[in-house]
């Protein structure tokens, strides 16, 4: 199956790096592709527990689903999040 989230905190191409990298190593998730422009990320998935997965990883790294509670904290790690994913 194939999905589309609309996240927060999305805002260059080192986001869009550290995403990318999280999500390919998840199993039962492929074909991972980031629209900074949109805030969104799409991929495959194999099952509900992949989607989940792909959920909390997101919001762990500091990008959460639009719509979800987007803390001082949370924006505090995808710029952390951010910064890494420029050094990769």
């Amino acid at each position: 199956m194939t999905k589309t989230l609309n996240i927060q905190n999305l805002k260059c191409s080192g986001c869009a790096n550290t995403i990318l990298t999280k999500l390919s190593n998840l199993d039962k998730v492929s074909g991972v592709t980031v629209d900074v422009e949109n805030n969104s990320v799409t991929f495959d998935y194999q099952d509900d527990f992949a989607l989940h997965e792909v959920k909390e990883t997101l919001k762990s790294n500091g990008y959460p689903e639009e719509g979800e509670n987007n803390p001082l904290v949370t924006k505090a790690k995808s710029f952390v999040s951010c910064a890494i994913g420029k050094m990769n």
